[in-house]
């Protein structure tokens, strides 16, 4: 019984859950049928909803494309119109331009008649032009070849009279304002260094305090004097000169040590050999001091600083050498200051002229058994204590022995004239004043066409008469500048010298 109730119950129970299952599945069909009606619905409105709006898509496209064909049916229109257009324009051009080719053939066809009457017209001239230079010739007696080689002679003569005439005119009025201007500059530099300095001589004189002191210089024998010409390697002449004895010698530093020494020997009173070498090994080393002391007193004197103390040692050996009678020394100090008096006239480099000037001659200073001039011994020499390569330019430039490179090389050559050409600055003895006059009158004379030549004013010009048969006005400028050119290059002569050509044409005729 209890199992059979419990039967019954399980019954119930599976009938329960067989008839909520079917419950279930009737609900969930009834949910889903629901669901599949509103998603259907959804669609066919989306679809309707698509469907209206590709409708109104549509016809907003046949509008558009409506426009588009009208707007193209009224663009082509109008470029049919505007292609009618310019087909009547090069219609119009095609018809001138076939009536301008009509003209154009009409005018050729008369020019070509014109030139075919020219041609004739021209051959006709030709002909009478040749017949009358026939009939021209058989008069004048002279062919055509000729007559153009007689203008043409006559023209040159006449060209060259002008050139002549317009070249004296330019180098007057260029001269003349040329020289103005260099001497308003040259007398200013020459005022404002006003140099003190004149000659010195090449011998030493010493004085005695009295005849007796001959003597004792003579020695025994000549003992003393042999011993001292041999150790200080100078000349003592001993002539009639009362109270005085002549110390000669053509290196100015020996003869300055034989003096000094000579003086102290004479002041001392013990003159014999020993006493003598002393003495002069004294004075050698003090006359290096004066050497030094000189060159540095130079060189703070011109105004340059900052030199090596062999060019200042060098330099003061100048202060013993001469050249025409001037002192050496003096004459660079001189020409220093005129080198930056003239550079700052000339808006130059002040500093290298003024170096420049006061090195220029330092070769002179050198020992006379070196090979070369002075202008390369002392440019080589300055080059080689790395003194400023335009002064050594400046330096070995000054005769014209290289090229001149820079501005102040040409003032110090200028400054090194004016120092020596100044009165006074030098002096010549007479074989050598007439050997240069000689010298000078010979290179005139050795040009052709030279008639005579005079070397006047001290040898500071030269006149030169000229053929005037063979020499033209032109032929004189060019001769003048040749004479002066060949002076330039073979001679040596303070300042400057003038040439001056003279070319005389007379005409004699006799009355009879």
């Amino acid at each position: 019984m209890i199992f059979r109730e419990g039967n019954f119950i399980a019954l119930l129970i599976i009938g329960a859950l067989v008839l909520v299952a079917i419950l279930t599945a009737v609900l969930v069909k009834i949910i889903v049928d629901k669901y599949k009606k509103e998603q259907s619905e959804k669609a066919e409105n989306v679809i309707q909803s698509a469907v209206e709006k590709a409708k109104i898509i549509e016809l907003e496209a046949k509008d558009k494309a409506l426009k588009i064909l009208q707007d193209s049916e009224i663009e082509i229109t109008r470029r049919r119109q505007d292609i009618l257009r310019e087909d009547d324009r090069q219609q119009k051009r095609r018809a001138e331009l076939d009536h301008r080719i009509e003209r154009l053939e009409i005018r050729e066809q008369n020019l070509n008649k014109r030139q075919s009457a020219l041609d004739k017209r021209s051959n006709e001239i030709e002909k009478l032009y040749i017949e009358q230079m026939e009939e021209l010739q058989r008069v004048a007696q002279m062919t055509m070849e000729d007559a153009k080689q007689v203008l043409l002679a006559e023209a040159e003569k006449e060209a060259r009279n002008d050139m002549a005439r317009i070249i004296r005119q330019i180098e007057a009025e260029a001269r003349i304002e040329g020289d103005k201007r260099a001497r308003e500059i040259i007398t200013d530099a020459i005022q404002r260094v006003a140099s003190e300095h004149v000659v010195s001589v090449s011998t030493s004189l010493v004085t005695l305090p009295n005849e007796e002191m001959k003597g004792r210089i003579v020695g025994r024998n000549g003992r003393n004097i042999r011993a001292f010409e041999q150790a200080a390697g100078v000349d003592v002449i001993v002539d009639d000169t009362p109270e005085a004895v002549t110390i000669s010698c053509f290196d100015p530093v020996r003869r300055e040590i034989a003096r000094r020494t000579l003086d102290r020997l004479i002041v001392d009173g013990r003159i014999h050999p020993a006493h003598i070498e002393k003495i002069l090994a004294e004075e050698q080393k003090e006359v290096e001091k004066a050497i030094i002391e000189a060159g540095e007193n130079a060189a703070f004197d011109a105004g340059v600083a900052g030199m090596h103390p062999e060019i200042l040692k060098m330099l003061g050996r100048l202060k013993f050498r001469t050249s025409y009678g001037q002192n050496q020394l003096a004459h660079a100090v001189e020409v220093a200051k005129l080198s930056a008096v003239l550079a700052a006239e000339l808006g130059a480099d002040v500093e290298v002229a003024r170096a420049g000037g006061l090195l220029h001659d330092l070769g002179k200073a050198m020992d006379h058994n070196t090979e070369g001039t002075h202008a390369q011994l002392g440019a080589e020499f300055a080059r080689r204590y790395g003194v400023n390569s335009k002064v050594v330019n400046a330096m070995a430039s000054h005769h014209h022995e290289v090229e001149q490179e820079s501005i102040e090389a040409v003032i110090v050559e200028a400054a090194d004239a004016i120092s020596g050409a100044r009165p006074g600055a030098r002096r010549e003895d007479l074989e050598q004043y007439i050997k240069r006059l000689r010298a000078l009158e010979e290179i005139a004379n050795s040009f052709k066409g030279v008639q005579q030549s005079y070397a006047i004013q001290a040898g500071r010009e030269v006149r030169i008469l000229v053929q005037p048969e063979e020499i033209d006005d032109l032929a004189s400028v060019r001769l003048a500048r040749d004479i002066a050119k060949k002076v330039e290059e073979t001679m040596q002569y303070p300042g400057q010298i003038k040439v001056t050509v003279i070319r005389e044409t007379r005409a004699v005729e006799f009355a009879k």
